[in-house]
C-alpha cells in the first residue's frame, strides 16, 4: 500500500479554534429545548449479531444532529481536567426516545474526537429512566470537539443504525493549538502490537482493506471478540470530521481471531482519514491509529 502524501494544512481550523477558545465557555452547535420524559427504557432481545451480517450499516456522514426525525441534544459537554460524563438525549417528534435495540451488543455508542483528530474516545453510556444518557468520557483539554452517537431505534430498527453528532467548544487557558495530522503510513505500533493496513479506500464506493496484526514479528491469533467482532474500525475525515463505521467480514467466535481481517470500507468522500482500529487480547482493549488517504 503506497500511502505517501503531503498532509493538508490545518491553519484555518486552528484559527477558528483560537478565536472560539478566547470567547470562553462551553457550547454546542445545535441547542434544543428540553423534552418531556418518556416511559422506562426498553430493548428488544439481543441475538448477539445486531450490526453484523444482515443488518444495514449506518448511512450518511455522521455530521447532522437530526436524521430521519431523530435529534441529538447534548445536555452536558465533556469535562475538562477531570473525568466527567457527557449527557445527552435522543428525541423524535418532540418526545424523548427510550426504546433502542442493541447494535453490536450495545444500546448506544459514543465517540469523541478533537478537531485535529486527536484524543479519540469510544465509550458506551448508560440511560436513566427519563431517557438521559451519561457517557463516561475522560477529561479533555481546551479545543473544538465533535461528539457522535450511534444507535438503533427500536421503532425503526429495519432502517439500520443512525449516527448523529454535534460540535462542542471546550475553552480554557491556554488555547489549544491544533496538531498536524500524522503522515500516512501502512502500519503503526500500539501496546507492543504492529497493525498493518493493505489496500486503498475509494471515496463513494466499497473497497476491501486487509488488517494484519502481529507481535514481535509473529502473527497474532488470539484476538478476542470485542462488540461481536475481532476488530472495531472507525474512520474520521480530516477537516469536516465526516464519520464512517466499518465492520470486518465474518463473525467472532472464540478467542482465536487474527492475524488478518478484511474490512469493506465505504468512505463518504475523498480526503485524508484517521482510522482507529480497536481490538482485544487478554481482556485488554488496544486502539491503533493510522492516517489513510482515499483515491
Amino acid at each position: 500500500m503506497h500511502l505517501g502524501f503531503k498532509v493538508k494544512s490545518t491553519t484555518v481550523i486552528a484559527a477558528v479554534l483560537v478565536a472560539l477558545s478566547a470567547a470562553g465557555g462551553c457550547s454546542t452547535s445545535t441547542p434544543h429545548p428540553p423534552t418531556s420524559p418518556s416511559p422506562a427504557p426498553s430493548a428488544a432481545p439481543n441475538d448477539g449479531m445486531n450490526g453484523m451480517a444482515g443488518m444495514p450499516m449506518a448511512s450518511g456522514n455522521g455530521l447532522a444532529d437530526t436524521v430521519n426525525g431523530y435529534t441529538l441534544t447534548l445536555r452536558t459537554p465533556p469535562g475538562t481536567n477531570a473525568p466527567a460524563s457527557a449527557t445527552f438525549t435522543i428525541t423524535h417528534g418532540g418526545q424523548t426516545v427510550t426504546a433502542f435495540d442493541p447494535e453490536q451488543t450495545k444500546l448506544m455508542h459514543v465517540y469523541l474526537i478533537r478537531a485535529d483528530l486527536a484524543g479519540f474516545q469510544h465509550v458506551h453510556p448508560n440511560m436513566s429512566p427519563d431517557g438521559t444518557w451519561s457517557a463516561p468520557t475522560t477529561a479533555v483539554g481546551p479545543g473544538i470537539y465533535r461528539i457522535y452517537v450511534q444507535f438503533l431505534p427500536h421503532s425503526d430498527a429495519a432502517g439500520g443504525a443512525l449516527t448523529l453528532s454535534v460540535s462542542v467548544t471546550v475553552s480554557g487557558p491556554p488555547a489549544t493549538v491544533l496538531s498536524p495530522l500524522p503522515p500516512a503510513s501502512p502500519s503503526t505500533a500500539v501496546d507492543g502490537y504492529t497493525v498493518a493496513l493493505d489496500g486503498v479506500p475509494a471515496a463513494g464506493r466499497e473497497a476491501p482493506l486487509r488488517i494484519t496484526i502481529t507481535k514481535n514479528g509473529r502473527p497474532v491469533t488470539d484476538l478476542q471478540p470485542y462488540l461481536d467482532t475481532y476488530a472495531h474500525v472507525t474512520a474520521i475525515r480530516e477537516g469536516d470530521l465526516a464519520f464512517a463505521h466499518l465492520h470486518p467480514e465474518g463473525t467472532a467466535s472464540g478467542d482465536h481471531g487474527g492475524p488478518t481481517l478484511t474490512v469493506h470500507a465505504q468512505l463518504p468522500e475523498s480526503g485524508n482519514y484517521r482510522m482507529f482500529i480497536q481490538f482485544q487480547t487478554d481482556a485488554s482493549l488496544h486502539t491503533a491509529a493510522l492516517t489513510v488517504p482515499t483515491r
